[in-house]
């Protein structure tokens, strides 16, 4: 399998996060805060540190955070003091540090910053690991703690223009490697190959490899998430493939299902209804609508062809989407049950799967984001079993 050309429309840069992008996130979260009756915000390492702060560090056992109060001119930075001039490389706010040795309690120096606030109401990131959020607990003292997701998920379910732009490369450019497979495909090839292949080619084409991976050949394709093994591609067989990739931390995750060869009706039939499927969720999308009609809206089609109902297999095993953004699976989702207003700005991945248990299964995945109208595509839905693309 080889490479490629890069296409002109893949080789211009995309414009960084700016700084003033960067202050609107702190002040619209300082509301955010307040209006959840918080007196600050406590953001642990991950991909809302990243959000706020531009500092792309994961969650480990030292802990690394923003504290964001809601009034003062500077969010506070924690970490351990050896790894200021690290943090001071990654950081694109400006801050405060509040640093720790490596034989003193993080927490406890929160608890101390919470008190020279005068703060009886903490906002905690909702994804701070159990152990660290009882440690806060227990050093806070009277500061009450609560779920931080009004104010971190209210800023990042809502994407920016520029944040639009970079979800919007990045799923281009996993859209041209999902081409690039297609057009290599070949007899006898391992899945292990093709997985090589699409990782080489998101570098080739300027991201740091895939983010994730999946490839399936013929039963394999009825797990949602595949099975363990290397098989080979046979002749005359479905060919799932879901992968993506990020760009300066944006997601991209697009899952094309094909025919290598020729199928049977059965396979034909069942693809068609995915298709059609999706895009009665695409359609159901309005400013106001909420999340779990979305679902519900692809649910009616498969269901009126005589599959399912609700999880039922044949049928759709899981939801119909996820939010994505520095995050691959964010709020809000396509399911039953998250009631979120549906509002401009949010992005969406579309893929309510159908599988045909230990024969095949179909997933079509493509991303929309919400418009003041309805939905617009990130990339245009699969046009037919045969045709993976335009």
């Amino acid at each position: 399998m080889t490479t490629a050309s890069i296409p002109d429309a893949l080789s211009t840069p995309v414009p960084a996060i700016s700084e003033a992008e960067r202050r609107e996130r702190l002040q619209r979260a300082r509301e955010l805060t307040a209006d959840a009756g918080g007196d600050a915000l406590l953001i642990a390492a991950g991909a809302s540190l990243r959000y706020f702060a531009g500092v792309p560090w994961g969650l480990t056992e030292r802990f690394v955070g923003m504290l964001l109060p809601v009034k003062g001119d500077k969010p506070v930075m924690i970490c351990p003091a050896f790894e200021l001039g690290s943090l001071r490389a990654d950081l694109k706010i400006d801050a405060d540090f509040l640093l720790w040795e490596e034989d003193e309690d993080p927490f406890t120096m929160v608890a101390g910053a919470l008190r020279d606030l005068g703060a009886k109401q903490l906002l905690v990131d909702s994804m701070l690991p159990f152990q660290m959020g009882d440690r806060l607990r227990r050093a806070a003292g009277s500061v009450t703690l609560v779920d931080g997701a009004p104010a971190i998920d209210g800023c990042r379910m809502l994407k920016s223009p520029a944040e639009l732009a970079l979800l919007q490369r990045a799923k281009d450019m996993t859209l041209e490697v999902h081409r690039r497979v297609f057009d290599r495909l070949r007899p006898g090839v391992r899945q292990s190959e093709v997985v090589r292949f699409i990782d080489e080619q998101h570098r080739e084409l300027g991201a740091a490899g895939s983010s994730f991976c999946i490839v399936q050949f013929g039963h394999a394709t009825a797990y949602p998430h595949g099975l363990p093994g290397d098989r080979e591609l046979e002749k005359d067989q479905l060919v799932l493939v879901d992968t993506g990739c990020t760009l300066d931390g944006y997601h991209s995750d697009i899952t094309r299902t094909y025919a290598f060869g020729s199928v049977g009706d059965e396979e034909r039939r069942i693809w068609q209804i995915e298709r059609d499927a999706q895009q009665a969720a695409f359609e159901a999308v309005r400013p106001g609508v909420l999340c779990e009609e979305i679902d519900t809206a692809a649910r009616k089609v498969v269901e009126k062809a005589g599959l399912g109902p609700d999880y039922t297999l044949p049928g759709v095993p899981h939801r119909t989407g996820h939010g994505i953004g520095l995050a691959i699976h964010e709020p809000a989702y396509l399911v039953r049950g998250d009631r979120t207003p549906l509002a401009p700005g949010m992005c969406f991945s579309n893929e309510p799967m159908i599988v045909v248990p230990e024969r095949f299964g179909v997933r079509l995945e493509d991303h929309f984001h919400v418009t003041e109208n309805g939905a617009a595509w990130f990339t245009e839905p699969q046009p037919s079993i045969d045709r993976p693309f335009g």
